[in-house]
């Protein structure tokens, strides 16, 4: 268990994803962790859902002022003023952490202090469920003891991996947006066990379970998707009609499409909150 005290900037649902899983996993006790938020509606579902083991409030000052690692999760939008509010509250040996989509470790720096030693993650909603996988990038004058910090705590809510700062646009396009994708996918799939004739819940849970498993048969094997997919294709069987029918609607090229629209939009995002 790490000795640490662990500030919340924002008790949103991830923040409060994070805190249970901190404390589940055994990763920080839970009187180490105070969060803070603005609206009154967040702070108590943040109460709620972490069965009121984590201190929350809206004085963000009070948060800061004892957090050895200061984890912002506020939206984009909001982080210039937040940085202003705390700027001279956060303590100089501190770990500032931000999950905040977009904002560059240099836009972060030029809101704190000289020298804080910073870290930037990209979670993705699956934390919520202790499914995440998190990328994170280091600042400057972060250290080989803070990459270990962050990789401990993001590990309490799935995986994660270090990454140069330049490839989290990527991150943010393929597994930030791409529970979205998977959604549409067995959102489509069960519409066309239904189209089949299926019941309507056994078909969505035939479709998210075939998600699941073939996710999980990838990560478990360790073969490439296309070593698993031509395993199961018979020439002339039935998945073959329908991989016909996938490629002819161009289904390969619009996921690749999607993800890479969502990293280019990540990357403007970033430039439009500076």
């Amino acid at each position: 268990m790490l000795a640490i005290q662990i500030g919340l900037i924002g008790a949103g649902r991830m923040a409060t994803a994070l805190a249970r899983g901190f404390v589940e996993a055994d990763v920080v006790a839970a009187d180490s962790i105070l969060a803070s938020d603005p609206s009154e509606a967040a702070r108590d579902a943040f109460a709620r859902e972490t069965q009121r083991f984590v201190y929350v409030c809206d004085d963000n000052v009070a948060v800061v002022e004892n957090a050895d690692v200061l984890l912002l999760a506020v939206k984009p939008q909001q982080m210039d003023a937040v940085l202003a509010e705390i700027r001279n509250a956060v303590r100089a040996v501190a770990l500032v952490v931000s999950i905040a989509a977009g904002i560059t470790i240099e836009r972060l720096a030029a809101g704190l202090v000289p020298g804080q030693r910073i870290v930037r993650v990209m979670p993705n909603t699956p934390c919520l469920i202790g499914r995440g996988a998190s990328c994170f990038s280091l600042g400057q004058h972060a250290t080989k003891a803070d990459a270990e910090t962050v990789a401990a705590l993001f590990s309490a809510v799935g995986t994660a991996f270090e990454v140069p700062e330049s490839l989290l646009d990527a991150v943010t396009g393929l597994s930030g947006s791409g529970p979205a994708f998977v959604y549409s996918m067995i959102e489509a799939l069960t519409e066309g066990g239904v189209a089949g004739g299926l019941p309507p819940k056994l078909a969505a849970e035939l479709a998210a379970r075939t998600a699941v498993g073939a996710a999980e048969m990838v990560l478990q094997t360790g073969e490439t998707p296309a070593v698993l997919r031509d395993r199961v294709t018979s020439p002339g069987g039935t998945t073959q009609a329908g991989l016909a029918v996938l490629k002819e609607q161009r289904f390969h090229d619009a996921v690749v499409d999607a993800v890479t629209a969502a990293t280019r939009r990540s990357a403007e995002l970033g430039r439009a909150t500076k």
